[in-house]
């Protein structure tokens, strides 16, 4: 196991390109070790905004010239990233021969098990399978002398922060931790978890951290971000292996990335960014990060320009398809009478996480899908330009707007950055 001083760096307004250069200069330095093969393990485009692309950028700079650099960026089970999307996430002068793509039902071995009565433990007995952690065989190489996993640490729907031995475990994961963990998730609930650092799937990242991944040669580098009229900031930078830097990382996010009401929100208005979100898998971000703080009987409106698909892989999207986000109570009945669903859990999480129970209308603006096929999934269908002429993206500003018929909505123009709660779901 590495064993480094932790290397913290926080900014209120963003930390320069020369600290941030200097930072990662260091780290290799206190890695204390000749390097002659490294793996960089950062997020794909879905994670554009966590600043990440530019770190790896200089990761690649420091060390090309003396050593192999490769670099597999955590797909998770997203879908590969084309020559377009590198250039865009880590730019253009590192070599496509350097990238390797992570395959989660193919590539994957499996390095111990999570036992059943763990998982029962930290469920509240909810669930008592045992998970068996899975992660890229790359990973195990005993020729890479460093493997560095980059993300950003923000509020998620699985683990209630991401990031940390998250990406190695899901990022670089197969499809036994993928599934499970998903829908230990999804059965305790989200809103439970979302913006906490301590949750049940935490727990089992934890366990797989503890138990098999402490004598692999792993170094995290965390962000946390904010953005501010589309531009990104690096305000906080955490560099090391004890999940000391997972906590720092957590509080600091925790300030920066969750925003409370007092008050419900009757209409909130999303954006995505068409180059960062195609499916309703990555996109339903605005279902997830949304939901503690719309009122019953209120309504979501996705605007989704680039959404062409469901699922970010071709049996995930049928999946979806075939059952649609129907809703917790009617996905946990169907998944005890359809073997589908049983062997695929993650589906079956996404598909409780992305539905309103009733609760909230959603509609999806989009003009890459047809009416039938987003109704047919549960959700409403709007034309992306009929919505986008009444809210459009390019004059609506972050927060409450008024528009010119009286009607006044929330607008956020990129989910994935934060979590939007009543203050009295966070009490504690």
């Amino acid at each position: 196991m590495i064993n480094m001083q932790d290397i913290i760096h926080k900014s209120d307004t963003g930390l320069s390109t020369d600290v941030l250069e200097a930072a990662l200069a260091e780290s290799l330095k206190a890695y204390g070790k000749p390097l002659k093969k490294v793996l960089l393990l950062p997020p794909d485009l879905t994670r554009f905004h966590s600043g990440t692309g530019m770190l790896t950028n200089i990761y690649y700079k420091l060390l090309s010239d003396t050593c192999q650099v490769d670099i597999m960026p955590a797909l998770g089970t997203h879908m590969p990233m084309t020559d377009e999307e590198l250039n865009e996430m880590f730019g253009s002068q590192i070599p496509k021969d350097r990238f390797l793509v992570h395959n989660w039902r193919e590539d994957v071995v499996t390095i111990g098990q999570v036992p059943g009565r763990f998982v029962k433990e930290v469920s509240g007995g909810l669930l008592d399978y045992d998970i068996d952690v899975q992660i890229n065989r790359r990973i195990l190489d005993p020729s890479y002398d460093l493997i560095i996993s980059l993300g950003q640490v923000v509020p998620h729907e699985v683990v209630g922060m991401a990031n940390y031995t998250k990406n190695v475990v899901v990022g670089c994961g197969g499809f036994d931790i993928i599934n499970k963990s998903h829908m230990l998730g999804a059965v305790y609930g989200m809103e439970r978890m979302m913006g906490r650092a301590d949750t049940p799937v935490r727990r089992v990242f934890d366990y797989a951290e503890e138990h098999f991944l402490k004598d692999i040669p792993l170094m995290y580098v965390l962000t946390v971000t904010t953005q501010d009229e589309g531009s990104t900031s690096i305000n906080g930078l955490f560099i090391g292996r004890s999940k000391n830097i997972f906590n720092e990382a957590v509080s600091l996010s925790q300030q920066k990335n969750l925003t409370f009401m007092d008050k419900p929100f009757d209409k909130v208005v999303v954006f995505l960014d068409p180059v960062e979100f195609k499916s309703t898998w990555l996109g339903n971000k605005a279902v997830y990060r949304t939901r503690m703080a719309i009122a019953d009987d209120g309504e979501l409106i996705v605007l989704a320009p680039g959404v062409r698909v469901f699922g970010e892989d071709k049996e995930n999207d049928r999946f979806i398809r075939k059952y649609g986000y129907a809703g917790r109570d009617q996905i946990l009945e169907m998944y005890k009478t359809n073997e589908d669903l049983k062997n695929n859990l993650s589906v079956a999480a996404h598909l409780i996480h992305g539905s309103s129970d009733g609760r909230f209308r959603i509609t999806y603006a989009v003009d890459k899908l047809t009416r039938e096929e987003v109704e047919g999934v549960h959700y409403n269908y709007t034309p992306y330009d009929e919505a986008a002429e009444k809210y459009n993206p390019e004059t609506l500003r972050e927060g409450f707007n008024t528009l010119e018929d009286g009607e006044t909505v929330y607008y956020i123009s990129n989910p994935a950055l934060g979590l939007w709660a009543l203050r009295e779901h966070f009490k504690d």
